[in-house]
């Protein structure tokens, strides 16, 4: 199995709420969205704008951000599902 190495540059506390307001900042300059819930993954071109329908795929049912929040290149992954993490991060 190949190790890669990540640089973290910014980290949020869990107990820092973010909501939609934030979740559309996060998606700003971003191509790519994808939200991972277990198994399932939805992912959207940003290119055309951001909806309301990705906005509300990011957040929780408290209608805070979902957790974990990963910024690659020009693309947001939020939420977590192995498949999808393994395939982005290698």
């Amino acid at each position: 199995m190949a190790s890669h190495q990540l640089t973290v540059r910014e980290t949020v506390s869990a107990s820092r709420k973010l909501n939609a307001d934030h979740a559309r900042e996060l998606l700003s300059g971003m191509n790519t969205l994808i939200v991972a819930k277990g198994k399932k993954s939805e992912t959207w071109s940003l290119r055309s704008g951001i909806t309301d329908e990705m906005v509300q795929a990011m957040l929780g049912p408290t209608g805070n951000l979902r957790a974990p929040t990963l910024k690659s290149g020009k693309t947001l992954m939020v939420g977590f599902g192995e498949e999808v993490w393994s395939k982005i991060l290698g």
